[in-house]
Parts: C-alpha cells; structure tokens; sequence
C-alpha cells in the first residue's frame, strides 16, 4: 500500500475520518505533542502488542514517529506479520506539526 502524506491525514481527520493510527515514538515525544486519536505503541513494543492489533489486520493501519524513519521500519515489520494495509507517514509528526 502506498504511504500517506501529512495532508492527506490532515484533510481526513478533519473530515470526522477515524483511521487506524500508531504513534512508534517513545512515550515522552507522545506526551510532548502527538496527532488525535493515535495510539502510542512505542517501535521496540511492537512485537508484543501485535495480539492488541489483530483486528485491524486487514484494515488500513497508519504507522508514524518523528520523521519516518521508525514508522518505515514498523511498517515492514507489521507487512512482515500479516498486515496488509499498512502507511507511513511521511514526514512523519514533524511535518505533520507544521503543517
């Protein structure tokens, strides 16, 4: 699946959307500031959150960190498990912020 860009996430929270978002920063860039209803599952948790995600396997899921670096790599780690829709952010939440 292709990666979203910060505008398309903008104009779809904005517009009631309520997508499948995980945060795979460390806690304390979440609490700094984070995007709407994103779930801060940190990039090293992930393996033993995936039984939390299994429903949304087969759902759009939209992966984000600072700049895109820790999303990509969470993105091809949850493709790796079975998810078959997964974005990153690009940009990822600093661009997101300036926006």
């Amino acid at each position: 699946m292709a990666d979203i860009t910060t505008t398309e996430l903008r104009q779809r929270l904005q517009a009631g959307e309520t997508p499948h978002l995980i945060d795979v920063r460390e806690p304390w860039e979440n609490e700094e500031a984070s995007i709407p209803t994103a779930q801060n599952i940190p990039l090293g948790s992930l393996p033993e959150k995936l039984d939390d995600l299994d429903a949304w396997k087969d759902e759009e899921v939209i992966v984000h960190c600072k700049s895109g670096s820790r999303s990509s790599q969470a993105k091809a780690y949850l493709t790796q498990q079975g998810f078959s829709n997964v974005r990153n952010l690009l940009g990822g939440f600093t661009e997101y912020s300036a926006g």
